[in-house]
């Protein structure tokens, strides 16, 4: 009758703790990766001792969620909750007019909303259950005042078990070095999980930027002050796009060795009535790394033909004539325009930048680590590793397709008499 109790027996690696001193175990997941049984069943391994009446480690347990009935509904009453995974001679008594939990052995754990930290001042505790911290709308305060709290034993721990989000106190948190991390996509879990909604979930999120932050459980940073942030680009995002005009390939060549990645995405345009009423799609994202450049040559000259594109337009700043010479050695009769960046990079995804603003450029799914680029490109730099390659192509791109045309319209012309 023990085993179903056994958590180490039944875990899945990032459901069971490092080993180490560390004062925080950081848990990032997917929704439905497990981690609320996770940390539900960490709470029990510093109450719990070796019989039911013997102590643990821990003995004033904080249990923190974003309002006190999630606290309540999840962490304790819920399906992967304390007390459903407690056996029934360790099983503690939920107290509800209290906000607590009681162990036979004497062990307590308090339920407190992050909402209200100020009720975080007084109590004292030597470990800590934090849910879903990403949410927690006054995370900073909340999170400090825990701190504070945590004050009892020789070494007072906290578990946080979150869905990653870029919050400054999560991001601080992880780069503390009393913090240790485990990490797993929704997929991880798939056994727990009802088919229909992976199969759901996979097809309305694959390959986003959100999918990558709900369903892979990865930390998704924005510069502070980026030209694009999450929020923007999931709230332009399409299924599928409508009739184009005209299909370019953007492409920003790799010529500096082959562990350079050489950029290439594909975008087209619907271009009724006046530049105003225009609208960009991105379409796919066909970057490629580590080639040579007949490689990337062929690459690109695939994606045209792929999406039947109009030109390719590229930077040829670094390559110059050679840039076009591979390419045509690829594919003769290639439309081709080359362009020279006169400008730094920040100056010439501005304009872009503006137009996504503006409502005016879809995106398509499969697009997630372009859009990883994007939201760390600021005025001043990219503030990523390396250069932004998908953002060069995806801007020279945009400028093709909406950017340089509009300018042309705009142009007063000669009137002849």
């Amino acid at each position: 009758m023990a085993l179903p109790y056994l958590f180490e027996f039944w875990a899945l690696p990032h459901q069971l703790p490092p080993g180490g001193d560390s004062r925080t175990w950081v848990i990032l997941g997917g929704r439905g990766a497990g981690k609320t049984r996770a940390g539900a069943e960490w709470v029990r391994a510093q109450v719990e001792g070796a019989r039911p009446l013997d102590p643990g480690r821990a003995r004033r347990v904080a249990l923190v969620g974003e309002t006190f009935d999630q606290v309540r509904d999840v962490m304790v009453l819920g399906d992967s909750g304390i007390l459903a995974n407690s056996p029934p001679d360790r099983r503690p008594r939920w107290k509800a007019g209290e906000r607590k939990l009681v162990w036979p052995n004497g062990a307590e754990a308090q339920a407190f909303s992050a909402h209200d930290p100020e009720m975080l001042r007084g109590p004292q505790f030597d470990a800590a259950w934090a849910d879903e911290l990403a949410k927690w709308k006054r995370g900073r305060e909340a999170w400090d005042m825990l701190q504070f709290a945590l004050r009892l034993g020789e070494r007072p721990r906290a578990c946080v078990t979150t869905t990653p989000r870029s919050v400054p106190v999560l991001r601080e948190l992880l780069e503390a070095p009393s913090t240790v991390t485990t990490h797993a996509p929704t997929e991880a879990n798939r056994a727990h999980l009802a088919a229909s909604f992976l199969e759901e979930v996979r097809r309305r999120y694959a390959g986003t930027r959100l999918g990558r932050q709900e369903l892979d459980g990865v930390l998704l940073n924005d510069a502070e002050g980026a030209l694009w942030t999450t929020e923007m680009l999931e709230g332009l995002r399409v299924a599928e796009a409508p009739e184009l005009d005209r299909v370019v390939v953007g492409l920003d060549p790799s010529v500096g060795g082959r562990g350079d990645a050489c950029g290439i995405v594909v975008a087209g345009a619907r271009m009724q009535g006046p530049p105003t009423e225009w609208r960009a799609f991105v379409l796919a994202d066909r970057t490629v790394q580590g080639l040579g450049p007949d490689g990337w040559a062929r690459a690109a000259v695939a994606a045209m033909e792929r999406f039947g594109a109009h030109r390719l337009v590229a930077e040829v700043n670094q390559g110059g004539k050679l840039v076009e010479e591979v390419l045509r050695g690829v594919a003769p009769e290639l439309p081709y325009r080359p362009v020279h960046a006169a400008r730094g990079k920040a100056a010439r995804a501005e304009p872009v930048a503006a137009l996504y603003e503006q409502g005016r450029v879809r995106h398509l799914a499969g697009l997630a680590a372009l859009e990883e680029q994007l939201c760390l490109m600021t005025p001043w730099g990219f503030e990523g590793q390396g250069s932004p390659d998908r953002v060069d192509a995806l801007v020279w791109a945009l400028h093709e397709l909406m950017v340089r045309p509009a300018a042309e319209w705009r142009r007063p012309r000669l009137r002849v008499v």
